[in-house]
């Protein structure tokens, strides 16, 4: 686990959870104030770790939940699912936070539906293109025990200078 609580490939009990496809978010089992916590305790570690989106599994837990900030605009999305793909395939560099300081080239559909519910049970649907559909795949997959090395060519490593190590801290 890094500074920011979030799990790693690096560590064999992460990688468990990382690797498995997480369990239904039961809305039942939830209070309004539990749910409000954890997006906030997302929120936090996604904003500390830089990064664009974050699935629960990355922050240690069963819950089929993701979160995403593209252009600005906040997403929760609970028991998220593709129901469209478009034909048309881009490639694009992505990174992860669970894989720390390696990126690579991953080809995803272009556009995507993803459908849902909101942090009040409230049923979502969302269309996206560019880098908010491509977010929503990468989050799509780690709910499923996917990570984008399993997809990506070109892999390498970008190691942090020690100038952004202590933007960081």
């Amino acid at each position: 686990m890094t500074l920011n609580g979030i799990w790693t490939i690096d560590n064999k009990k992460d990688v468990k959870l990382l690797r498995k496809k997480v369990a239904d978010f039961d809305f039942k089992k939830y209070s309004r104030k539990d749910i409000q916590e954890l997006l906030k305790k997302m929120r936090e570690a996604m904003k500390k770790a830089n990064g664009v989106g974050l699935s629960a599994n990355q922050i240690g837990l069963d819950l089929k939940v993701f979160i995403a900030q593209v252009e600005g605009k906040f997403y929760a999305v609970f028991n998220p699912g593709l129901t469209k793909v478009s034909e048309e395939k881009l490639g694009m560099e992505e990174g992860c936070l669970s894989v720390p300081e390696i990126f690579g080239s991953v080809e995803r559909p272009a556009r995507v539906t993803l459908e849902g519910w909101d942090k009040n049970g409230k049923k979502l649907k969302i269309k996206a293109w560019g880098l908010l559909a491509r977010v929503f795949q990468h989050e799509v997959d780690h709910l499923n025990g996917g990570i984008f090395i399993d997809k990506a060519t070109d892999l390498h490593r970008y190691e942090k200078t020690e100038e952004h190590k202590n933007k960081e801290t």
